[in-house]
């Protein structure tokens, strides 16, 4: 589409197509947000650091911006971007038609000299490149927050008025103009936003057809025009890359070598002039990342390498199974009952009635209150697919987080706090449920270990198990929706 021009008068290849000064334009506009979202990534990890800079991330960014349009509009005549595309930016000449053909081909470096930016045509194009875009993001934000949500209102039927929008009785200074800034985000500033964007898009059909020299309204404004790089221009740019403090080149003064490069005034244009290889290179990395993890490569790397590998059985140390603990239990009282035996001369003596070990409870970490759990059933035959609240078979098994299965409305129920167990330990009243003695001794050793003060059930003493889990008493994430039901 570049030769569309071509077809009003003689070809300029000079001039860019408006493709290019689009394509341009995106680049540029993916930056902020691009980086903005590698920052908001590094403050997770450093918010020490980072989040007052990314609180300050509009200004600290038209400020850095600022530091590199500026180095680059002076050495390379163009913006950052526009380097990267082979642009750049010259005045337009007071002549007729502000075209000098003729000149351009027999002497192209003087009138390269002449057509260069000069300094006030430099801060004019950071005017219209660091200074408009940033005003342009406050405002766009200023609007969803202040005019955004009083649109969505009127859209939907809601009330209109505010009482906090109307200006206060003998207001001050900073009350007064956030009131009429928020009066201009709703009545002018959209306005003013539709008036920006169609005056862009008229001046890039102009641009397209040959019309104009300006594909902005802007470059228009301060009589700047975008440009292709030029032979003279890449000799005049590479002269002034090697005379330039800290390029190393032949013209380099004494003492910028390798330790001249580490000198504040060498670090500061080399930092600065390395940008123009980092961009490329990043968009490299990002096409890079994003074929490998699109690609079934890495997949089939990742097969090939655990095929080879033979993972050994899981070994769990320190952990005692609840039937190998119960064996331990009976032996144990096997032999203190020898011990007895032999202490009263072997004779069969009934021994007095003892109290069962209580079974400690866990304890929660916020209440500080015991919390009412269930015992994990045996591995005899008979517990077999028991569930452990209700001690009856697993009707629809259901695993929660922590890995044990019961089932499905009884931990439904008891996640919610309406389990009747739950219920009847809570009030101090028997269940009526076909406990065993196992569970009954349990319950018991609880009880023992409360130390009541005479008030009717167990509330502010003991934590129901409500949104935990029957067993362990750990909090299960998401309530019951973190229930998932278990083929058999």
């Amino acid at each position: 589409m570049e030769y569309l021009p071509s077809l009003q008068q003689e070809f300029d290849e000079l001039k860019p197509s408006l493709f290019e000064l689009l394509a341009e334009q995106q680049l540029s506009d993916l930056l902020p947000p691009s980086i903005r979202y590698i920052l908001a990534v590094a403050t997770h990890r450093h918010p020490r650091y980072l989040l007052r800079i990314l609180n300050s991330y509009d200004e600290v960014y038209a400020l850095v911006s600022l530091i590199v349009e500026r180095y680059y509009l002076r050495t390379f005549g163009g913006s950052f971007t526009e380097n990267f595309y082979s642009l750049k930016r010259e005045r337009v000449l007071l002549t007729k038609n502000g075209e000098i053909p003729r000149a351009q081909m027999g002497a192209a470096a003087p009138v390269r000299e002449t057509l260069k930016l000069r300094t006030s045509d430099v801060w004019k194009n950071l005017l219209i490149m660091v200074g408009i875009p940033y005003l342009k993001r406050k405002l766009d934000e200023g609007y969803d927050i202040h005019a955004a949500p009083q649109a969505s209102l009127v859209m939907s039927g809601g009330p209109r008025y505010n009482p906090s929008d109307e200006l206060p009785h003998n207001p001050t200074l900073r009350q007064r103009l956030f009131f009429y800034y928020k009066w201009f985000l709703r009545n002018v500033y959209p306005s003013v936003n539709a008036a920006y964007y169609f005056s862009v898009l008229a001046f890039n059909l102009a641009y397209l057809f040959d019309n104009t020299k300006y594909s902005s309204p802007f470059l228009w404004l301060i009589g700047t025009r975008i440009r292709r790089l030029g032979p003279a221009d890449h000799r005049a740019i590479a002269k002034t890359l090697e005379s330039n403090p800290g390029s190393g080149g032949a013209r380099s003064r004494p003492g910028s070598g390798l330790l001249g490069l580490l000198s504040p005034q060498n670090l500061y244009p080399q930092l600065l002039a390395s940008l123009r290889y980092f961009l490329p290179a990043s968009i490299f990395a990002l096409k890079f990342l994003e074929w490998w993890h699109a690609s079934d490569f890495t997949r089939q790397l990742a097969r090939k390498a655990t095929d080879v590998i033979d993972l050994p059985a899981p070994v769990v140390e320190g952990m005692i199974t609840p039937f190998d603990k119960k064996k331990i239990i009976e032996q144990r009282k096997k032999a203190e009952e020898e011990k007895e035996k032999a202490a009263t001369g072997g004779k069969d003596i009934k021994p007095a009635l003892k109290s069962p070990r209580p079974r400690q409870p866990p304890i929660s970490a916020t209440s500080y209150l015991p919390i009412f759990t269930v015992p994990l059933p045996t591995a005899d035959s008979e517990n077999a697919g028991t569930c452990p609240i209700c001690l009856s078979e697993l009707a629809n098994p259901t695993a929660c987080q922590t890995g044990y299965v019961f089932c499905y409305v009884c931990v439904f129920h008891w996640l919610n706090g309406e389990h009747q167990r739950q219920i009847d330990f809570m009030n101090k009243e028997s269940s009526g449920a076909a406990w065993d003695d196992e569970d009954a001794e349990d319950e018991k050793a609880q009880e023992d270990t409360e130390t009541s003060k005479g008030q009717d059930g167990r509330h502010g003493q003991w934590e129901s198990g409500k949104g935990r889990c029957p067993i362990t008493g750990r909090r299960v994430l998401s309530g019951t929706e973190g229930l998932r039901r278990v083929l058999i």
